[in-house]
């Protein structure tokens, strides 16, 4: 009796590996129109190819990977187009097929040929898959997917630039407060990583869209949503009081507007949301050029700041002593300020 036995099948290469993706996410196009088998038939054979990207590029767990075999067959995704085809067809792959593109879309944008990153540029060269990314947050099933791509996209300056600067920024300010609590904290995560991975840029793209951005960004402050308030003004703080924006923040603590936001703040029922308040109304009391204005607000609500402050307090903790003496200050300043002879003849309304 003699036995044969199959050899084992001979392992793809980099070009093969990018041609049975390419071509099994292109066969999608076809199968989706004919019976459901064939699509399920054709969703196997993705997320086959998936799983044999996802092991050459990071090891099968046992053996690590090539890294000769990881640079080609980056630039072979990029040779074929075939990153167009990973975001595009996002929407219609299993969850599976999903985590794994995820996965491999961190280290594929990470390889560098010489001294460029491939992936990069060649997004670089198709920004509008940027735009596809934000635009997918709307859809549930696959909104964590691409706040994962984005956020790796977004440690790379010339993409968190165009994203800054697109028509699709704004949608993020309606994303934040979807009602799905998952994907608003995503797209939250996404945002505030837009506003604080890159100093200097975000600078020059407050300075330049000041008006409009702020606009927007008092509706999350304002919002009904707990949620929404609490990380909106932390995040303000994270990114107003970085030195690079020093000069944003010097614009922003002239303008009465966003005074009576946070004196409303600091009445929030939540003691977390009133000590964030405390950290940036301060900033606009201590101002030594404060406007006429901004002096006649507080002038004409000190009574009721001097009880709100008073009744202030972090907790026990390490910050107490500073936290104390910061109020102390900014509590002997309004009291100063609502002893100068302001001038009634432009009645603003109060806010508390």
């Amino acid at each position: 009796m003699s036995f044969s036995f199959f050899k084992p099948s001979r392992p793809k290469t980099p070009v093969e590996v990018a041609k049975a993706i390419k071509d099994s996410l292109t066969a999608l196009d076809t199968k989706t129109v004919v019976e459901v088998k064939a699509l399920e038939k054709a969703l196997e054979e993705v997320e086959k190819n998936f799983a044999t990207m996802r092991c050459m590029l990071s090891g099968d767990g046992e053996n690590e990977p090539n890294a000769d075999q990881v640079t080609q067959l980056a630039q072979e995704i990029c040779k074929e187009d075939v990153i167009s085809l990973l975001v595009h067809k996002l929407p219609i792959l299993g969850w599976e097929t999903r985590k794994d593109l995820v996965h491999c879309w961190s280290i594929l944008l990470k390889q560098k040929v010489g001294s460029a990153y491939c992936c990069l540029q060649y997004i670089e060269n198709h920004l509008e898959l940027l735009d596809f990314l934000v635009v997918c947050y709307d859809s549930k099933e696959i909104a964590l997917n691409c706040g994962n791509m984005l956020r790796d996209c977004i440690k790379f300056p010339s993409l968190a630039k165009y994203i800054l600067e697109s028509a699709s920024f704004e949608l993020f300010f309606k994303f934040v407060e979807l009602p799905t609590f998952d994907v608003a904290s995503d797209a939250f995560s996404t945002f505030k990583d837009l506003l604080t991975k890159h100093d200097t840029m975000v600078s020059e793209y407050l300075t330049a869209h000041y008006d409009e951005f702020f606009n927007l960004y008092e509706n999350l402050l304002t919002s009904a949503n707990y949620v929404t308030r609490r990380q909106s003004l932390k995040l303000l703080s994270d990114f107003l009081l970085e030195p690079p924006n020093s000069h944003i923040m010097k614009r922003y603590i002239l303008e009465v507007r966003y005074l009576k936001v946070m004196m409303t703040l600091l009445k929030d029922s939540s003691k977390t949301i009133q000590m964030s308040a405390f950290h940036i109304f301060k900033v606009f009391v201590a101002n030594p050029n404060k406007p006429r204005e901004v002096k006649v607000i507080l002038a004409k609500n000190h009574e009721k700041l001097l009880e709100l402050l008073h009744n202030l307090s972090p907790g026990k903790g390490a910050e107490d002593e500073q936290f104390e003496e910061e109020k102390e200050l900014i509590i002997k300043e309004i009291e100063r300020v609502s002893r100068l002879p302001i001038l009634e003849s432009q009645v603003i309304s109060p806010s508390c």
